[in-house]
């Protein structure tokens, strides 16, 4: 199966590939001959490339079928393993090209460019020097961290808000007190007979669940609690 190399259409040079399907049906292309590791060009020889191919636009996308500054096709970006970096190679960013057009250098040499000539393109120039890494993944990550600083933020200042609300509320009374009981009255809950008589919610509820029941957050006027 010979990729589709869509401007890259010197098919004397174009190296065999077979395609291998993946787990989610995804096709892998992979060289059957041809490709070496010592395939690159350096960065200004793929933007002489892309002057000639597109006139140095790598966001271009004219509906033609080609893509990027380097008119990659759909299926020789998917071939090169773009599709880890974006869907078309108009949507990744210039480094991200550049390092799928060193790998496609490699399973195809430099005539899968019809532009190649114009460019000096070889294969056995100088690794481009790039880092694909830094494309729209990168900012996507700093997006999400300047949202969840802004989360944070939001956060802080409603903690205050909370804090007062609660010094609002008023405490439970205590004029029914007799002894070691406490009669609750309209408006009390656990959390506040426990806080007005220094101890806390589950000990109180703890010694009056015979009276309570089983519901901790259900009391009723009347009710005597021992403290």
């Amino acid at each position: 199966m010979l990729i589709n190399k869509g401007k890259h259409r010197r098919s004397s040079k174009a190296v065999r590939v077979a395609t291998l399907a993946g787990v989610a049906g995804a096709a892998v292309a992979v060289p059957l001959m041809g490709a070496t590791s010592a395939s690159a060009a350096s960065v200004a020889t793929w933007d002489k490339v892309a002057q000639c191919e597109s006139g140095g636009n790598w966001s271009i996308n004219t509906g033609n079928g080609y893509y990027g500054g380097l008119q990659f096709s759909n299926s020789s970006w998917a071939a090169a393993g773009g599709t880890q970096y974006a869907a078309r190679a108009d949507l990744a960013t210039k480094a991200q090209q550049i390092a799928v057009a060193e790998k496609l250098l490699a399973i195809q040499g430099p005539g899968a460019w019809s532009c190649a000539g114009a460019g000096n393109l070889t294969s056995g120039g100088p690794a481009a020097n790039v880092d694909p890494s830094g494309g729209a993944t990168v900012k996507k990550s700093q997006g999400a961290s300047e949202a969840r600083k802004q989360t944070e933020g939001t956060t802080k200042k409603s903690a205050p808000v909370r804090e007062k609300a609660e010094k609002a509320q008023p405490a439970p009374q205590q004029s029914q007190r007799s002894g070691d009981t406490y009669t609750v009255k309209a408006g009390d809950t656990l959390a506040k007979i426990a806080k007005a008589h220094g101890t806390h919610w589950k000990a109180l509820y703890a010694a009056n669940k015979s009276v309570v029941g089983g519901n901790p957050n259900l009391i009723f006027p009347g009710q005597k609690l021992s403290i």
